[in-house]
């Protein structure tokens, strides 16, 4: 399975970056940075939709991006339409970068969220460092052990945690860990398959009273139209994670607010 063969590829690539940064001394950048995080979830604790736009040059499921605009060119336009971004680190299948997000910091004041398959407390104190404000963990690669350690590290450090999920098992855990924010990933990782109806079936089981304690639900992957957005509409998601279809855009602002409009005039 292709989720597999990312994970033992990150496995096989932290020993590198150890050799170049150790563990202790990234421990002790991302301690003593005083940057203040920007709030990811506050972005997304809106009364309308938020959209979160993604920048990754490459996917297993896609291959490389079509990308008509310049790096700068689409961070002045998440920044103009969008509520947070995204940005792919992970090398080996998605063409991603640590430099990305650093670049992609020095050009924005919307909170970024470092997307990587992190397993390591290593992944979560770099994130600090490159200035991320917050990271992604994956329920299907962590056992509620090792994801409990990343997710309470992460926030020692200031930063949010996506908690993105696949199945009704992994909502379930993410229930009982009590998390803050959970992404339900409508791309199958160990297949690559879309349904758009997983979200709208794993949102069912966050009751009205988590979502009053302020429980936030993002629906990520395969939008890539009008007609998916409204389908997306009926899912009570607070946020849309968007990735192929703003990379592929010569004018992802437009989409970005087409799609806003759609969402907020199907939900009323």
């Amino acid at each position: 399975m292709i989720l597999d063969v990312i994970v033992e590829d990150k496995l096989k690539r932290l020993p590198s970056h150890k050799a170049v940064i150790s563990e202790e001394q990234m421990k002790k950048e991302a301690l003593a940075s005083t940057r203040k995080s920007v709030s990811f979830y506050d972005a997304l604790a809106k009364k309308e939709l938020s959209i979160i736009g993604e920048f990754k040059k490459a996917s297993p499921s896609h291959g490389k991006m079509d990308n008509k605009i310049s790096l700068e060119e689409r961070i002045a336009q998440y920044n103009e339409s969008a509520d947070a971004i995204s940005c792919l680190t992970e090398e080996d299948h998605f063409n991603g970068s640590t430099e990305y997000l650093k670049q992609i910091r020095n050009m924005t004041e919307l909170p970024i969220i470092r997307k990587d398959f992190i397993i390591d407390p290593y992944q979560v104190y770099e994130a600090k460092v490159i200035g991320a404000d917050a990271i992604l963990l994956i329920a299907a690669i962590l056992d509620d052990e090792k994801f409990k350690e990343l997710y309470d590290l992460a926030y020692s450090l200031g930063l949010d945690v996506l908690c993105e999920v696949h199945d009704e098992t992994e909502m379930q855990r993410m229930l009982n860990l009590n998390v803050k924010i959970i992404g339900i990933n409508n791309r199958n990782l160990k297949t690559f398959e879309v349904n758009l109806d997983t979200t709208r079936k794993l949102a069912g089981m966050v009751t009205e009273k988590m979502r009053s304690d302020g429980t936030l639900l993002v629906s990520e992957s395969g939008v890539s139209g009008t007609e998916d957005v409204k389908v997306m509409a009926e899912s009570g998601a607070d946020a849309l994670l968007i990735g192929t279809v703003l990379m592929e855009a010569e004018k992802p602002s437009e989409l970005v607010y087409d799609y806003k409009r759609i969402y907020n005039q199907s939900k009323k």
